[in-house]
């Protein structure tokens, strides 16, 4: 993490600029994942005029006990009464939750992540068009042993902005199921991860649930709270 310069955006949460571009391949669409919300998520910088980005995760997802994988559906929407213009959305997972892949998205270089997550991608946006939405297929394991988060940033193409960012948000669920051949997990509930080779199913206290401070000065907290700490590295060539 060389290089690094941190500019205070609005309060304290995420996000990473990147400079390594790896086109993963087609990723499985998630399946039908019932209603989706944008629990979580507050506008950060203001828009364009006529401009309303907001994202929307799935309700509930499910987690398969042998593999450890699990699909999301991502959405952004333009709300608005205008075109986006070029936009990109991150996809970044902490904790627990780790994203795999993301279908038609760039991987976020290791040394790009911002503190405290454990993978990222970024998703190129040419344009938005008015009361329109696009939505990924994510692809990502969930350690059941541990609680797990995932933060949706949308920002201008170069990141410089921020408009809105949804988490980062738990997925959990208060009584998981380890012999089960899946686990179901609630969006905004956190974890209450199961003990190896136990039946206990602690929850898991306040402490457990804030990420430590980098010492950059990035700050990353637990769902609910707005804001970001944007964290840049020195000026990349132009995309």
């Amino acid at each position: 993490m060389s290089s690094r310069r941190t500019t205070s955006i609005a309060g304290s949460l995420l996000t990473a600029s990147f400079a390594a571009v790896m086109i993963l391949p087609f990723s499985a669409a998630a399946d039908d994942q019932g209603p989706m919300s944008g629990k979580g998520g507050k506008a950060v910088d203001e828009a364009p005029a006529g401009v309303k980005l907001t994202t929307l995760l799935p309700e509930k997802i499910e987690v398969d006990n042998s593999s450890k994988e699990t699909a999301i559906t991502a959405t952004v929407k333009n709300g608005g009464t205008e075109d986006s213009g070029k936009i990109r959305l991150l996809v970044v997972g902490f904790d627990g939750l780790s994203v795999k892949s993301v279908e038609g998205c760039s991987e976020i270089a290791e040394k790009d992540l911002p503190e405290g997550s454990n993978s990222g991608f970024a998703c190129a946006i040419d344009n938005l068009a008015a009361g329109k939405s696009k939505s990924y297929a994510v692809d990502a394991t969930f350690d059941l042993k541990k609680e797990g988060k995932i933060c949706l940033p949308v920002q201008d193409a170069d990141g410089a902005k921020t408009f809105w960012q949804q988490g980062p948000v738990p997925f959990g669920a208060n009584d998981p199921s380890p012999n089960a051949p899946a686990t179901p997990l609630l969006l905004g509930t956190d974890n209450s991860p199961v003990t190896p080779g136990g039946d206990e199913l602690p929850k898991t206290g306040p402490a457990d649930r804030i990420v430590p401070l980098g010492a950059a000065g990035a700050a990353l907290v637990s769902a609910g709270v707005a804001g970001l700490w944007w964290i840049r590295r020195q000026p990349r060539p132009s995309e």
